[in-house]
């Protein structure tokens, strides 16, 4: 669960990374942020792993822990009287001066359940590639018609600016890509030309709707993967398969968003999902717009649940030799106009596709998966589609109700994680109906593109790999912290980590904050907090 409260002056003048590594070595806490207060005076602000921040007194810290009782270790923590004690339950008030004075206000320490953190945490990773246990990163080019863009220097004035020579990359607020407003009718795409694409690593959005079905929201799916702390390069191409009616409805909202493509089609027609390489996707999300009929709650969900099944049960040619003998030619174009790269070995059976499932009726559940043997009165957040994050239920987010009553900040923080970075200025603008508006980049905005975002990292190969061998979770906590500025929130681990039969499944489940004595295996991928990066490269 989530909770907040005020870190002991013990901590003050210590950099983030060296808080958070106390935090969770002494008190067996994960601080993920804190609340920054602005010399200006100006609103508060909650920082998520911030770099180079150092806590100042009576600072509010976010933490993940099982109750409120363990997160006040973090206001009692005093170096004088325990810092040889081993036992972190040993931690309590002491007589010191330093905690004579009195403690500010914090926020009401309310708990969030980790259902509703679960499957943020894994969607969130939208452009980092966890495949045949590697990280890898879509390569793609950039925007084909850029400009020359002027430089700017932090000394630069509004008045330097040469705004014809000047692209609007971003919005303007800094926190999202953008682009000029594309029409949809340049976007849709038929399904040869899907076909000839050739689309890897991308996002597939599986639509159920009427043309005349009430609006669900599309901005706020893509938006997030649309957050400015990605490279242009990194942006996954999001393909919508449905009925181009009613996606014209929703475009306003989604135009000026760049790499967005629509198949006018159905999501249970297995030529259109063959013809976006849903085998290929990094995921695919099935959603549904229609209004659920009120003669059997059961059957709202019916569509969803079908296309689902039809996924799980097509198989797929493994024809990534043969694509990747036929573009060898150079300058080998796809129908987008971007080159034909291929990142990775897709799927061989439907039953590995990355998929997300959203569904009105929890109990809806147990029709998802086949082989899993749940009793169909298990509580959702306790089911296997849901531990292993293929199932999502507008229920999830009831917890957040109460919590957002008697903890806003707390809420905040959640939104950040899912949105990419949502600012009360973009929340304004949104709300007047303006939509995402395009602004110059000067040193201001572009300094908004320095924030954190959830990563995914394996421990099969690269810099943490040796991790994988037997190591203890407390190991690679400290270490990726100090070598590498990532902050270790959870494990996702393969459901039949321990065979080695063809009985296994390719199934991953959460484990969020792991005991620090936990132990590591080489299949493991950790979610990560991780810094932006300013280089267009971004070393794995």
């Amino acid at each position: 669960e989530m909770y907040t409260e005020t870190i002991s002056p013990t901590f003050t003048g210590m950099a983030f990374s060296q808080a958070a590594e106390t935090c969770f070595v002494k008190l067996k806490l994960l601080l993920l942020a804190i609340e920054i207060r602005p010399d200006d005076g100006s609103d508060r602000k909650i920082s998520i792993n911030p770099r180079g921040v150092k806590i100042s007194p009576n600072t509010v810290g976010f933490f993940i822990a099982q109750s409120a009782e363990e997160v006040k270790r973090a206001w009692f923590f005093c170096k004088a009287c325990h810092e040889d004690i081993k036992d972190e339950k040993q931690i309590k008030k002491c007589k010191c001066k330093a905690l004579a004075g009195s403690k500010k206000t914090s926020l009401a320490t309310m708990p969030i359940k980790p259902s509703a953190l679960k499957k943020t945490v894994s969607m969130k990773d939208g452009n980092t590639n966890a495949v045949n246990g590697r990280t890898t990163i879509a390569a793609t080019d950039g925007p084909k018609k850029e400009k020359t863009e002027s430089r700017l220097d932090a000394d630069s004035t509004p008045n330097d600016i040469d705004f014809k020579s000047t692209e609007m990359r971003y919005d303007s607020t800094g926190m999202f890509h953008w682009t000029q407003s594309t029409s949809i009718e340049d976007s849709i795409l038929d399904r040869n030309q899907a076909a000839m694409t050739v689309l890897n690593g991308h996002v597939v959005v599986c639509l159920f709707a009427d043309p005349d079905s009430p609006l669900i929201g599309l901005r706020n799916l893509v938006m997030p993967l649309r957050a400015s702390n990605f490279h242009y390069h990194e942006l996954k191409h999001v393909v919508i398969v449905g009925a181009v009616d009613y996606i014209r409805r929703e475009w306003k909202t989604l135009q000026n968003l760049p790499k967005i493509s629509v198949l006018n089609g159905s999501p249970l027609s297995r030529a259109d999902l063959r013809a976006v390489n849903v085998n290929l996707c990094d995921m695919c999300v099935i959603l549904s717009a229609k209004v659920p009929s009120n003669d059997d709650p059961t059957l709202a969900d019916k569509e969803a649940i079908l296309a689902s099944l039809n996924i799980k049960a097509m198989t797929f040619d493994d024809t990534i030799g043969v694509l990747n003998q036929s573009s060898n030619a150079p300058d080998a174009m796809s129908p987008l106009g971007s080159p034909i790269v291929l990142h990775r070995k897709g799927s061989v059976y439907g039953s590995n596709v990355p998929m997300i499932t959203e569904l009105v009726n929890d109990s809806n559940v147990q029709f998802l998966d086949q082989d899993d043997d749940d009793d169909p009165d298990t509580e959702l957040y306790l089911t296997q589609p849901f531990a292993c994050g293929t199932a999502f239920a507008v229920s999830v987010l009831d917890s957040l109700m109460s919590t957002t009553y008697f903890n806003q900040n707390a809420l905040t923080l959640i939104r950040s994680l899912i949105t990419g970075g949502a600012t009360p200025e973009l929340e304004i603008i949104l709300a007047e109906g303006a939509g995402l508006r395009g602004g110059y980049s000067t040193p201001d905005t572009l300094s908004h593109r320095d924030r954190c975002r959830v990563g995914q990292i394996s421990l099969s190969d690269g810099p943490l790999a040796t991790f994988g061998e037997g190591r203890k979770y407390q190991d690679l906590f400290v270490a990726s912290l100090r070598n590498y500025g990532m902050l270790c929130i959870g494990l996702y681990r393969l459901r039949d980590a321990a065979l080695t039969t063809v009985d296994a499944t390719s199934k991953r489940y959460v484990i969020t904050n792991p005991p620090f004595d936990f132990g590591l295996l080489p299949t493991d991928q950790v979610f990560v907090f991780i810094h932006w990066n300013k280089r267009q490269s971004t070393s794995q």
